[in-house]
C-alpha cells in the first residue's frame, strides 16, 4: 500500500541505496512510476505493506516501511534488493555497493570509494565539518536528524 514518504511515522524502517551518479530527469521519468508500482504492490507474506520512498537529491534511492502494520519479511526485502538490481542494471548505476562515501563538497555532492574518501581526509581534502551522508541510519526519524551530518558526526570519523 502506497503512502507518501512525509505519512511514514518516524519509527518507520528505512533502506537508503546511494548512486554513483545522479539521475536524469528523463531516468527519473522512468524510474518513479517503477518505484510507485513496486511499493504499491509491496507485501509481506501476501500482507501488503504500508510503504514509501523518496529520492533526495535525484541521487538516492529511500525506501520505507510502517512495521506498526506490517513487519517486512526475508522474501519481501528480498523483492526490495532485486528491485533495486534491476534498476542498476537498467540504468547502468552502482546503488549496492556499500564501500562507497557520498559527501558534499560546497553544493555539489560527491561520490568517491571509501579508499578514496580515506586518502582525501588523510590529505586534509575533507574535515571533520564535511557534511556525509550516513547511510547506516536505520528509521525515518534517523533519517530526518542524522542522515546529512559532520564527519566527525558519524562512522566516517575514523577516517579524520
Amino acid at each position: 500500500m502506497k503512502i507518501s514518504f512525509e505519512e511514514l511515522p518516524d519509527q518507520a524502517r528505512i533502506w537508503i541505496y546511494p548512486s554513483n551518479r545522479p539521475f536524469t530527469e528523463g531516468e527519473l521519468e522512468r524510474l518513479i512510476p517503477s518505484l510507485d508500482h513496486f511499493v504499491a504492490n509491496w507485501a509481506a507474506h501476501g500482507t501488503p505493506l504500508k510503504a514509501a520512498y523518496t529520492i533526495p537529491y535525484r541521487r538516492f534511492i529511500v525506501l520505507g516501511v510502517d512495521q506498526d502494520i506490517q513487519k517486512v519479511s526475508g522474501c519481501s526485502i528480498d523483492s526490495s534488493v532485486r528491485l533495486i538490481q534491476e534498476i542498476e542494471e537498467e540504468f547502468q548505476v552502482t546503488l549496492l555497493d556499500k564501500m562507497n562515501v557520498t559527501f558534499k563538497q560546497g553544493e555539489f555532492l560527491a561520490h568517491k570509494s571509501l579508499s578514496d574518501f580515506r586518502k582525501m581526509a588523510k590529505d586534509k581534502a575533507i574535515s571533520a565539518n564535511t557534511i556525509v551522508f550516513n547511510n547506516l541510519v536505520e528509521n525515518k526519524e534517523e533519517f530526518e536528524n542524522h542522515w546529512e551530518v559532520p564527519a566527525s558526526d558519524s562512522w566516517h570519523s575514523r577516517f579524520l
